[in-house]
């Protein structure tokens, strides 16, 4: 073999195994299918940082608008239970529409050191709220 043939064969080695740790460092949780919004399809990516904080990425397809709901909301508010620390509100999730496709789709990104053990969807008037309320729409089993 050609020595640059080599370095070629080398290269795409190491890019390989950099794809496989990375992908292997993560953890994909699916959300149970919902009696609420039976049409959605949820999951959240779960992976750690430089600093070791969990980097959580969740992604909503088909979930309807929270003014569709019966009793109608104004948002959706995604939340994670820890072993220690409780329950977090992580963010609020907003589906929407693109401008090429109808199908309604929302994406949350966030960071946290704390370690999650099961997360869940609420129905809520405000986002910037501490406890969830009752009208869960979409939720994992603890993992």
């Amino acid at each position: 073999m050609k020595k640059d043939t080599r370095k070629d064969l080398l290269k795409l080695f190491v890019a390989i195994l950099l794809t496989f740790t990375v992908a292997s460092c993560s953890k994909t949780v699916r959300f149970q299918t919902s009696t609420v919004v039976p049409g959605a399809d949820a999951k959240v990516i779960i992976s750690k940082d430089d600093n070791k904080n969990n980097v959580i990425e969740m992604t909503v397809t088909n979930l309807a608008d929270p003014t569709r709901l019966s009793p109608p909301k104004k948002t959706y508010v995604v939340w994670m239970q820890t072993a220690n620390s409780g329950i977090k509100n992580i963010g609020q999730l907003i589906s929407e529409t693109s401008y090429f496709s109808s199908a309604r789709k929302a994406v949350l990104k966030s960071t946290t050191p704390f370690s999650p053990q099961k997360f869940f969807v609420t129905a809520e008037d405000n986002a910037n709220i501490q406890y969830p309320g009752t009208q869960v729409v979409l939720t994992t089993k603890d993992f």
